[in-house]
């Protein structure tokens, strides 16, 4: 099965259009280095909960849109080697700064267990 780098991101409303441009740029590189696929969701149906959330978690703030995002990648081998390669990439020196606060990021790396398709 496939496996899964997820991130959650805070992204300046204002900025929406600036932040697809970016990622644009930058997420056809993943697929140069062997991801399957990247997908970049902007916030439209984000409820606020009564314990946590996913506003909470990356403390987005009032002019701010929550961002899910992921990238698929054939197997963990190949995702640690793509990563490595992206970060040694001199084009990733161009990614500095990011239309939005990375501190804030909340990421992750997931094996796939179930995947049911239509």
């Amino acid at each position: 099965m496939s496996y899964i780098d997820g991130f959650v991101i805070a992204a300046p409303t204002a900025s929406r259009q600036e932040v697809i441009d970016y990622a644009a740029r930058f997420d056809p590189m993943f697929l140069e280095l062997g991801a399957l696929r990247v997908v970049e969701c902007w916030g439209v149906d984000v409820p606020h909960g009564t314990v946590t959330d996913f506003h909470r978690a990356v403390q987005a703030k009032d002019d701010e849109t929550v961002m899910f995002s992921w990238i698929e990648w054939p197997d963990k081998a190949t995702r640690d080697a793509g990563m490595q390669k992206m970060m040694e990439d001199p084009r990733m020196e161009a990614a500095n700064p990011m239309p939005f606060d990375g501190k804030r990021m909340i990421f992750g790396s997931f094996e796939n267990v179930l995947d049911l398709r239509a």
